[in-house]
Formats: C-alpha cells, structure tokens, sequence
C-alpha cells in the first residue's frame, strides 16, 4: 500500500508541472501588421527668382527686351507697359526724346523690381524733300481730310493690337535689301514746310521688290490704298511690338493672317506720299515710336544675353 500511495504521488506531482508553462519557452510572436503605404506628394516647383533683367539697344528709339517674374506689370519711366509674359518676357521701348535715364520696373505680388538704364543720346540730321504732291504735305480738301481722319480710326486698331505671341525674340532680319535713303529721327522739311520727325527707315529697292517679314508675328492691318502710305501693312510681333511698311505696289497678305519670318508680304512701290519706288519700315511699340534699324542691332543677341544670366 506505501508502494501504490507513493506512485500516486510522483504522478500528481508530474501532471501539476506538465500543466505548468516552461518559463523559458519563447511566446510565438503576433503576426505584423505591414503599414499603409503613404504616398507623398512631389516637391512643388521652386518660385521663381524674383529678378529683373534686361539686354537689347539702350539708345534713344532703341528696344530691349527683360525678364523678370511671369505676369508681372511692368512700366517704363513710371508708365504702365503691359505684363510679361508666361515665360517673364517683356518688351521695353524708349522713343526718340528720351532723356539720359530709363528706369524699368516689374512689380508682382509681394515683389517691386526696379532697374535703371543709360539711354544714349543720338544725334539726327535735317532731310529736306521737295516735289511731293502739296495735298499730301499740307492738305485743305475737305474730302482729302475727312480721308486722313477715316484711315487715323484706321489705323488705330492696327496699332492696338496685343498679340498673345512672342515673335520678337527671334531677333529681326531687313525686310528687304537696299540702299537706306533716308534715316530715322532725321527732322524732315518737306515742299519748304517743317514737318515732324521721320520715323521711319527708307531703303530704296525697285518697284515690284519682295518684302519680307523680319520676325513672325500676325498682321494687324493691311490696306492697299491709304492717302499718306499707300500700300500699308502693321505686322503685330507680341505684346504690341509693331512694324509697319509704306508704300508698297503689292500686299500678299491680309489682317489676322499668321507670318513666319522670312515670308514674303508684298512688294516694294512708290504709292501714297513717295516721290520715288522704296519701302518706308517703321516700328512702334504702345505709342512709341522706335527705330527698326536699331532693333535689328539691339535684339540679335538679347534671349541668348538673358537665357545665360
């Protein structure tokens, strides 16, 4: 009987451990829930450096273009000139009276840039021209000024024009080729009776000469027949940067049509006030009057200037 109770006993004792857990024993471990994934967004664009600045022909009739913040106002001697552009190109201009200094200034939200310029003085000779027909130069019929009025409304619209392009960074080729025969700014007498300024380079060519368009822009106006220009054709190059082209004996073109440069737009003639065949090439810019040889000149190297600053 000691013998049974004593087995008795180790078993109880035996089963009480086996229903003990082992200390030692490592729990298995809970399975790991994977994170959701969190999707940054991208890094918004730097801002864009507020700067200003500008490269071209800093000379009395002389055109320059700046960069500066996309949109931004911009002003000229303290008059408001547009916006610059979704890429921050501005055309500046400074007309044949502008004093020593020109002072550009951009202004955006939370930024007004200012920038000053040397303007170079220019000197202009006094071009007399005889033998044009004298309604021309000094005109008292009744119709003929009722004409000049009509064709002012005119051309007015072709001088508003603001297209939304920037053909005036592809620098500006001549027009034609020929002899300058006249300058621009030169103080003109014409038949003995001062007039205003020439604001135009004259290049004689032969009538019938192709014209070509010097940069691409979109014609703002064309008409065959006007009292003082004859044939006339405005040539809008993006923010109002206009060039104009008198007397021509032929248009090819017509208003709202798209030109590259180097396209031909008419041809070279003697119609309206001209005393002989040759194209009168003006250029304009929110009513200043600016020199297109000087242009030619001022804006060859300007985006190449600005993209390397």
């Amino acid at each position: 009987m000691r013998i049974i109770g004593a087995l008795f006993a180790l078993l109880m004792v035996a089963a009480c451990a086996a229903a003990e857990p082992n200390s030692n024993e490592v729990p298995p471990e809970a399975p790991v829930e994977t994170p959701p994934q969190i999707i940054l967004p991208p890094d918004p664009p730097a801002p864009p450096q507020a700067a200003l600045d500008c490269a071209g022909a800093f000379t009395q009739g002389g055109v320059a273009i700046c960069r500066t913040l996309p949109g931004a106002a911009i002003a000229v001697d303290g008059v408001a000139s547009g916006t610059a552009d979704a890429n921050g190109y501005a055309v500046v201009g400074f007309n044949r009276e502008h004093g020593a200094e020109g002072v550009v200034t951009a202004t955006a939200p939370g930024h007004t840039l200012s920038r000053s310029f040397a303007i170079a003085p220019r000197e202009f000779d006094v071009q007399r021209i005889d033998g044009l027909p004298q309604q021309t130069v000094t005109p008292t019929d009744p119709a003929v000024l009722a004409r000049i009025q009509r064709e002012t409304a005119m051309k007015r619209v072709g001088f508003d024009s603001m297209a939304n392009l920037e053909g005036f960074l592809d620098g500006f080729i001549w027009p034609v080729d020929g002899r300058i025969s006249g300058r621009w700014g030169n103080q003109r007498i014409l038949n003995g009776t001062p007039s205003t300024p020439h604001f135009g380079v004259d290049i004689a060519a032969p009538t019938g000469t192709p014209i070509r368009a010097p940069a691409a822009g979109v014609v703002s106006f064309a008409n065959a027949d006007m009292h003082y220009e004859g044939g006339l054709v405005f040539i809008d190059h993006g923010q109002g940067l206009i060039t104009m082209y008198l007397h021509m004996s032929r248009l090819d073109v017509v208003e709202g049509q798209r030109v590259a440069q180097g396209d031909v737009i008419g041809a070279v003639g003697a119609s309206g006030r001209a005393t002989g065949p040759h194209l009168c090439w003006r250029m304009r810019w929110r009513e200043r009057q600016l020199d297109p040889s000087v242009a030619i000149e001022g804006l060859a190297a300007a985006r190449t200037q600005l993209a390397a600053r």
